[in-house]
């Protein structure tokens, strides 16, 4: 009688505390990892080796498995090796437009990674703040307008806007990639909108220096 009363009680506290989890993580169900597919088992873990944690975005998603592998391959494809973004510019990219889209997840997680690429401390604040007024090249502020411009008011982009930074320097391919990286996380701001997905403690601390 005492073991039963003892498993029940048991079993109350964790969907007590799973609950709890799941209020600080996002606004639907989350997923856990053993109900995951084995290949989107696989993937997440990675991530936890190489970050020591796992990003709720992921477990967010995984409320709709299909729709976390769609995410995970189209940011693997936007990434890989042929991109003609370097890390810093992709990831200025991401926080800039994350900041125009005020998604706060989107703009810790990867004011995180910025800081951590850049080995600035302070960058990643000037740009989800206002880029304009941030320690990077005049070049790099045009990509940044560009960016925002396409993630705000994409029936906006013209030839012109193509031609300013054909004038700067920029490549056709660069272009694609500045556009694909800004369209996948101007997906990636409104869902982390629509579900309430809130950073992990582990990206505010990322690349700071503790005094």
């Amino acid at each position: 009688m005492m073991e039963k009363l003892l498993r029940i009680i048991g079993n109350l506290i964790s969907r007590i505390v799973k609950e709890k989890i799941m209020e600080n993580i996002s606004g639907y169900p989350i997923a856990s990892l053993d109900d995951l597919p084995l290949d989107l088992r696989d993937k997440i873990m990675l991530v936890q080796e190489k970050t020591g944690f796992i990003p709720n975005i992921f477990l967010a998603l995984g409320y709709r498995p299909n729709q976390l592998r769609a995410f995970i391959e189209y940011h693997e494809a936007i990434i890989d090796e042929k991109s003609t973004l370097d890390n810093i510019e992709r990831e200025m990219i991401i926080v800039a437009t994350s900041g125009a889209n005020k998604c706060t997840y989107c703009v810790v997680a990867h004011g995180g990674i910025l800081r951590i690429y850049s080995k600035q401390t302070l960058l990643s604040d000037q740009i989800a703040i206002d880029y304009s007024k941030s320690n990077i090249s005049e070049k790099h502020k045009l990509m940044l307008d560009f960016a925002c411009k396409l993630s705000r008011t994409p029936e906006l982009i013209n030839v012109k806007d193509h031609q300013i930074l054909y004038d700067a320097g920029f490549t056709k391919d660069k272009i694609w990639d500045i556009g694909a990286v800004t369209s996948f996380f101007a997906l990636s701001n409104r869902m982390a909108h629509l579900l309430n997905v809130r950073p992990n403690e582990d990206f505010y601390g990322m690349g700071r220096k503790i005094r």
